[in-house]
């Protein structure tokens, strides 16, 4: 039976006829309400400690890069900012997505990076921008493994191997102590405020800029091309991941598809195919990540998946 009623709803009253089954259901958003805007206001807060913790630590593990002459504690800096946010703001570490879920998607995380890479460093050297093999580089290999006797293609054939393999595995502590940040606490955060596709490209800004300042000075990047255009080139190849990585992690509910995207594209870019490119002029302009190329690659992929954004949620 309708009848009149006056309720408050966000601030004003509210005077209408309605029958019993709107008032439950006015109710009922208005209960909504008042529950969603205090968890949005707790998501923004967590987000501003991780911030602030993560420009602190990142002082610290700057300081120990001339230390130790090692990058992996500024890697680690932002994993033990989420971890602390985490603590702070009574967040469970288990919500970081430390499950591993299905095969499929973990070695689908492997073989992008190593498709998309593979697919621009072919570009290079077909092109011209760099020559395949630094002949040089593979008598470097050969000294150092000790395999006097063995041809360039067993040489180059055995370090690939060693880098998808070992090379690989070593990278985990400081590309984990990145990923629990960006795409285990961040990613995860954002995801509840915000859409899938903004949540990709907010976390890959802020991802990127993490960059920056070794890039600024000068303990990050290649010889040769302006200061701006790697920032541009570099940009756009960790935007672009970001895209792909944010679509796995919310797709999946695992931190380790970041981690192992992450990995794949460190050492199959740093550790191989820059290494064994015989470089010329034009390398450092369109190879590496601060090369043209192998971001345009990416984006191609990257806008594949972001299509698909649309299909996940936290």
């Amino acid at each position: 039976m309708a009848k009149p009623i006056q309720y408050v709803a966000d601030g004003m009253v509210v005077a209408r006829e309605v029958s019993e089954q709107k008032i439950l259901r006015l109710k009922k958003e208005i209960k909504t309400r008042t529950k969603t805007m205090p968890v949005r206001q707790k998501t923004y807060k967590n987000i501003a400690i991780f911030m602030a913790l993560t420009v602190l630590f990142y002082l610290l593990g700057y300081w120990l890069i001339y230390r130790l002459q090692k990058a992996t504690p500024l890697m680690m800096s932002v994993g033990f900012a989420a971890i602390v946010t985490c603590w702070i703001g009574n967040i469970k570490i288990s919500e970081l997505g430390w499950r591993w879920f299905r095969h499929k998607e973990q070695i689908l995380s492997y073989l992008i990076p190593l498709g998309v890479i593979s697919l621009a460093y072919g570009l290079v050297w077909a092109l011209g921008f760099g020559g395949f093999y630094d002949e040089a580089y593979v008598g470097e290999l050969r000294e150092g493994y000790s395999l006097g006797n063995w041809s360039d293609a067993g040489l180059l054939g055995f370090h690939f191997a060693l880098t998808a393999t070992i090379t690989f595995a070593l990278t985990l502590p400081s590309v984990l102590g990145e990923e629990i940040a960006w795409r285990g606490f961040l990613v995860q955060q954002l995801s509840t405020i915000v859409s899938p596709q903004k949540t990709a490209l907010i976390s890959g800004a802020l991802w990127t800029s993490f960059h920056f300042p070794l890039i600024f000075l000068g303990l990050y990047g290649v010889d040769g091309p302006p200061l701006y255009y790697q920032l541009i080139c570099f940009s756009l190849y960790l935007m672009s991941a970001s895209v792909i990585m944010t679509y796995l992690r919310l797709k999946t509910g695992s931190l380790w598809t970041a981690v192992i995207f992450h990995m794949s594209s460190n050492i199959f870019i740093q550790k191989f195919f820059a290494k064994v490119t015989l470089e010329n002029a034009h390398t450092p302009w369109m190879g590496d990540e601060f090369g043209l190329i192998p971001g345009l690659v990416m984006l191609v992929v990257a806008v594949f998946f972001y299509r698909k954004l649309d299909t996940v949620s936290a």
